[in-house]
């Protein structure tokens, strides 16, 4: 049997366990005879995790769990997303809540360029182990079974390359994807034996997560039984809805409009005519707070009173409880077309040290963070559209997402009679709808903008070294073939 040293296995590699987490919600154990005649701490055998239907289920669910972590989407790398941008002032120049991100001061050694690495690794890891797995051990769960599994880890994997591609990479348009990227890991390693590898370019890494992103819309179930599996669960239009950022990321609009037509129906309203109804709701309030699985919510982190996020890495602290981040007023609070007649600005509170957003306003930190909304997917449209040409179609789809929340607003004609003043109207929007939940720095650099400066943070350019992160040395060290 195949044993895993635990002890030596690098940050970035998922550590299998003995107890896996289901989305947070229920723990499949191991059996009697294992708990009572447990393997040394430090060694897990390979084939023991993949011998029966729950463990395998058990190692699905920890490709969520991976995901949820508070160094990747369950917590900071969202919010260094955020305070990259100009949107938020820094309060307490604290470096273990992201004080070097909203600086630009991140180097090699800081704790953000690594746990950003590590945690993004570490999930793209526990999803290879399960394809190889899962190939390994062919009759432990029906073949349907085992290609849906197949088709959930290359998504866990795909958003995982986007999510540290968009960070550690140049910006794909700024030379068709020929810059240096990061390394692809496609097998899951239980050991140091093959930390050597090259980085691929920026074309191949997004390749790659194309690549993932049909074969995963293929395998993956249409629907789940229950509204919670709608959201915390890959399906279909949740790597459609991927794709179009990916897309849009690229600077393919042509893509992203294809992608975005099989949800997104020629006129409203928008619902999506196959697989999960995704559609807006009619109050964005609902979102975040009061129904965190509506299918608005294509896909989310969900947390529970036994297993969410907190501390320095959570959302609710960083931006709400202990006002580590307030909204700069010269950001898009400033900005004279968020009307105050605009539902989003209920979200926000003031006090005497600053505005803050209270997206996140749970007191037990149990809000679930959302990855991707409808409303997404309907911007992602109306920018290609107008990129495109199509300021008619941008238009409709940029108005379905301002009149949501506000809908006496009127985009003055100047604001969107033309393509160029179409995609700055849409990307304000963007700034509105997205506040807090990770968009501001892609938004940025997929466009290559200048990071604005806000306070003592200065502005940076896309020809500057801090336009992107740094490869943690953790990795250089360990990795001779970078």
């Amino acid at each position: 049997m195949k044993i895993i040293n635990k002890s030596i296995i690098k940050p970035y590699m998922f550590r299998l366990g003995c107890f896996a987490l289901t989305l947070g919600l229920t723990v499949t154990s191991c059996s009697e005879k294992e708990l009572l005649s447990p393997q040394p701490e430090t060694t897990l055998g390979i084939d023991v995790v993949f011998d029966s239907p729950s463990r395998v289920l058990g190692q699905v669910n920890g490709m969520y769990s991976a995901l949820k972590s508070g160094d990747f989407l369950g917590g900071r790398y969202v919010m260094l997303n955020d305070i990259r941008g100009e949107e938020f002032m820094n309060r307490l120049n604290n470096i273990f809540t992201g004080y070097d991100a909203w600086n630009h001061t991140i180097n090699s050694g800081s704790n953000d360029a690594l746990t950003s690495w590590s945690s993004a690794y570490s999930a793209i890891n526990s999803a290879n182990l399960v394809i190889d797995g899962l190939a390994a051990h062919p009759t432990v769960v029906p073949a349907a079974t085992a290609a849906q599994y197949v088709a959930e880890a290359k998504f866990v994997r795909a958003l995982s390359y986007f999510s540290l591609i968009t960070f550690y990479g140049q910006p794909y348009v700024k030379d068709g994807g020929a810059s240096p990227g990061i390394p692809l890991r496609l097998k899951g390693e239980t050991s140091t034996a093959n930390n050597d590898l090259k980085r691929s370019t920026v074309a191949e890494v997004y390749t790659q997560i194309l690549k993932d992103l049909d074969e995963a819309e293929a395998g993956l179930p249409s629907t789940y039984s229950t509204s919670l599996l709608n959201t915390t669960r890959a399906h279909k239009n949740t790597a459609i809805a991927i794709k179009t950022r990916v897309y849009l990321t690229m600077g393919m609009n042509g893509k992203v409009i294809a992608e975005a037509k099989k949800i997104v129906p020629n006129a409203p309203p928008y619902k999506a005519p196959t697989g999960v109804p995704n559609e807006m709701q009619a109050n964005v309030l609902t979102i975040f707070g009061s129904n965190y699985t509506t299918n608005e919510s294509i896909f989310s982190m969900p947390m529970t009173a036994l297993n969410f996020v907190s501390g320095q890495s959570s959302l609710g602290y960083e931006f709400n409880t202990n006002q580590e981040y307030s909204l700069n007023p010269a950001g898009i609070l400033g900005n004279p077309n968020w009307m105050p007649t605009d539902a989003r600005k209920t979200m926000l509170r003031t006090n005497s040290t600053g505005t803050y957003i209270t997206k996140y306003n749970h007191a037990q930190f149990l809000d679930y963070v959302p990855v991707i909304r409808y409303a997404e997917v309907l911007l992602n449209y109306a920018e290609a559209a107008a990129k495109t040409g199509d300021v008619i179609k941008g238009t409709e789809l940029l108005a379905a997402v301002r009149k949501r929340s506000d809908p006496t607003y009127v985009f003055p004609t100047s604001a969107t009679v033309k393509s160029e003043e179409l995609v700055n109207t849409i990307l304000t929007e963007r700034r509105i709808e997205f506040l807090g939940e990770g968009f501001r720095s892609n938004d940025l650099l997929r466009n290559l903008l200048t990071i604005p400066s806000k306070g003592t943070a200065p502005s940076i350019s896309p020809s500057q070294p801090e336009y992107i992160f740094p490869i943690p040395n953790a990795e250089i060290s360990s990795n001779k073939a970078l």
